[in-house]
């Protein structure tokens, strides 16, 4: 269970990326979340059940002189 307060989102809920980050390995491109979601750097995820969620925002855009260029969010 959560101990923050007010709680975060639960791993089933539409906003479980707003949940707390207890574990950051951005050299192997992941990070845990308090409500037992594995985040990754594509914004793929895996939920502790063991579903996954496929990538969801694009990680490139054009840029200037229409070369791609990374989108941080």
């Amino acid at each position: 269970m959560c101990p923050h307060e007010p709680p975060c989102p639960p791993a089933e809920a539409s906003d479980r990326e707003a949940a707390r980050l207890l574990a950051s390995h951005p050299e192997q491109g992941w990070s845990l979340l308090c409500n037992g979601v594995l985040f990754f750097e594509d914004t793929g995820e895996l939920l502790p059940d063991g579903r996954i969620i496929a990538p969801h925002r694009p990680l490139t855009t054009a840029g200037r002189g229409g070369r791609k260029t990374a989108v941080l969010t």
